[in-house]
């Protein structure tokens, strides 16, 4: 596994210098030409002007709604980027517009300090932000690492002779590949009863590639939308190192050893049907989605399948503080009030790692991450999400946070071995406040701070839990 991860390594550093030194990357030399797609689909060279950090939007950040051509089908379902969000140069340049360095500092008793660089591009290999790429590279001096990679492309994406860009953010294709090892992930045993006190933690180093497509018929746009992907992954397990809990191999070690050394390579398909006026951060609309995926190969050489039915809605509702924008707006301040869930169960024998979980980033956010595991969890939550600082404030000329908000949610969700006995299982429910800000519509941070039985969690993510 050393030598995988090694490899992984020297392909994820190779990828780095591609990415920074390449002939099409953001560090190569510009030409005094560049070449974009225009509306007729012909490639041209043309002379960029001088770049305006506010071409195509107004100096409070708002964004004058573009009208988009005859022949684009669903245009609100597209998002229009301004000029002015496109800057030219390479990724130092173009950085906290296009381009986001991040330093990776920290310190944990049980995984000692921390340094690291996420780096991500919403406009690689600068092509008039049709591809996104993001590196994360982190080590500790206890030994956890990781050293990850995701790419994406839009599929359906429309350059403008007149300044801007739009895409349609339904459909695209995604890969990613990477090596981490997490030096304590938490397990408490299965069921939707166990107690607080049988917390272990186990140490899971892991090598992982995926890659998937994702497509809305019959027309960009639409409201059926398809995702078919494959995963593949190679999990090896070792002693936990979490302060004052006993080790996963010491109090579970027929599970421990059942999904120690494992590879595993899943099929997956979803069907949805989706209103939402946006994939990132809908305003309003709903969707309904199945999913399932088959995993024919694994190491205990059993085929084994997970199903899940997933729905949410948003409604928009007054702002408290501002007006909603207006309808000649790209991306007007709104508050909205929404609703989420889904039911997952599985079928076959999984490795206990691979389980529905409760806990953590997206679900149950009060308490700790996989703090409920077992084969069948349902999940629900509520957020009533507002902006106050709506037109957000710039940083520099060229940098500016879109809009700052709040949001309070509530969850509730429980597991079990079965998914007809969910009905009867025990209940579990946490509450809490989240800080949000934007630097676009498909770019939103979040902050979350949960409350539960068990006292608070702490979690950062990209992007909404639902």
């Amino acid at each position: 596994m050393v030598k995988t991860g090694l490899l992984i390594l020297t392909c994820l550093t190779l990828i780095v210098f591609w990415f920074l030194l390449g002939p099409n990357s953001s560090f190569a030399e510009t030409d005094k030409s560049e070449t974009i797609l225009h509306e007729s689909g012909a490639m041209e060279n043309y002379e960029p002007a001088t770049y305006s950090p506010f071409a195509g939007m107004d100096k409070d950040g708002r964004i004058p709604r573009k009208q988009l051509p005859p022949d684009i089908p669903n245009p609100d379902r597209w998002r229009y980027i301004p000029e002015g969000r496109i800057k030219p140069g390479n990724v130092l340049q173009r950085l906290f517009v296009s381009s986001f360095i991040a330093p990776i500092l920290f310190y944990e008793e049980d995984v000692g300090a921390g340094g690291g660089v996420a780096l991500t591009d919403i406009d690689f290999r600068q092509r008039r932000r049709k591809e996104f790429a993001g590196i994360f590279l982190s080590h500790t001096t206890e030994g956890q690492e990781r050293y990850t990679m995701v790419w994406q492309r839009w599929r359906n994406h429309r350059d403008f002779e007149d300044g801007g860009v739009a895409f349609e953010e339904r459909s695209y294709i995604r890969g990613g590949t990477g090596y981490q090892k997490t030096l304590t992930v938490r397990f408490f045993g299965l069921g939707p009863d166990t107690p607080e006190e049988n917390e272990t933690s186990y140490t899971d180093e892991s090598v992982h590639a995926r890659f998937l497509i994702q497509e809305s018929i019959p027309d960009p746009g639409d409201n059926t939308v398809y995702r078919i992907s494959i995963n593949t992954a190679h999990h090896d397990l070792y002693e936990g190192h979490a302060s004052g809990v006993p080790s996963t191999d010491e109090e579970y070690p027929d599970l421990f050893e059942d999904g120690d050394d494992y590879d595993i390579l899943s099929l997956k398909g979803m069907l949805r049907y989706d209103s939402r006026d946006s994939q990132h951060a809908p305003y309003a609309g709903g969707l309904a989605e199945l999913n399932l995926a088959g995993i024919p190969l694994q190491s205990n050489e059993e085929f084994a399948a997970i199903t899940s039915l997933e729905g949410n809605y948003a409604l928009k509702i007054p702002g408290i503080f501002h007006d909603n924008g207006d309808v000649d707006e790209e991306h007007p301040p709104t508050d909205t009030f929404a609703l989420g869930g889904y039911v997952i169960t599985t079928h076959g024998d999984l490795p206990f790692w691979a389980l529905p979980s409760l806990g953590g980033r997206d679900t149950l956010r009060g308490y700790i991450q996989n703090r409920f595991t077992d084969r069948a969890a349902w999940h629900a939550a509520a957020e009533y999400r507002i902006w106050f600082l709506p037109r957000g404030f710039p940083l520099t000329e060229t940098i500016r946070i879109e809009r700052v908000g709040l949001a309070f949610f509530y969850d509730i969700g429980s597991v079990d071995d079965n998914i007809n006995d969910l009905v009867t299982a025990t209940v579990h429910d946490s509450y809490g406040i989240s800080l949000r800000f934007s630097l676009e519509r498909t770019a939103l941070f979040r902050a979350d701070m949960g409350f539960s039985d068990e006292g608070t969690n702490f979690t950062f993510a990209f992007g909404l839990s639902f």
